[in-house]
């Protein structure tokens, strides 16, 4: 099983990017999410909105567009648009395993979006990119299979709930 560990200076570069790119495009809501629809980091007006929810349905959106590709005969789609009456949802994949959304309305253009996401998916490639090394450093230094609570016994859980 893999899974992401978020250290404290990419993710205030995740942040940074998608604080930017929110407010280059004019758009309510950037957000990242991993492929499985957790959420990994939202920047804008999210007050009022279920973000677990949506990462969810972001992911399941993509999941879905993907086996559409794949009948298709299409090795994928890099990017997802829904437009809405309201609102309007550009998803880029990044690297596979993330998920980049924008969140805008009538008053931004699809191509300024498209453009900014491109940017901005691009660096956070290289962010999620350096993460992915630091993972592995820490999991060589650990060794592999080794467990960071492999010395915690169960007598020391006990003690922690008393």
């Amino acid at each position: 099983m893999s899974f992401l560990v978020l250290y404290g200076e990419e993710y205030e570069e995740i942040k940074r990017i998608l604080l930017q790119l929110k407010e280059e495009t004019n758009s309510r809501i950037a957000l990242i999410v991993e492929k499985n629809g957790q959420p990994i980091a939202f920047i804008g007006e999210v007050d009022g909105v279920d973000t677990t929810s949506l990462g969810s349905l972001v992911a399941g959106n993509v999941a879905a567009t993907e086996g559409l590709a794949r009948l298709l005969g299409e090795q994928g789609f890099s990017l997802i648009f829904d437009e809405g009456e309201r609102e309007n949802l550009h998803m880029t994949l990044i690297a596979s395993k993330f998920i980049l959304a924008v969140l805008f309305d009538k008053k931004t253009s699809l191509g300024l979006v498209r453009l900014r996401a491109k940017n901005a998916a691009n660096r956070l490639e290289k962010v999620f990119k350096r993460l992915e090394e630091k993972m592995e450093q820490d999991k060589e230094k650990m060794g592999e299979g080794e467990s960071p609570f492999e010395d915690i016994s169960e007598e020391d859980i006990e003690n922690l709930f008393k």
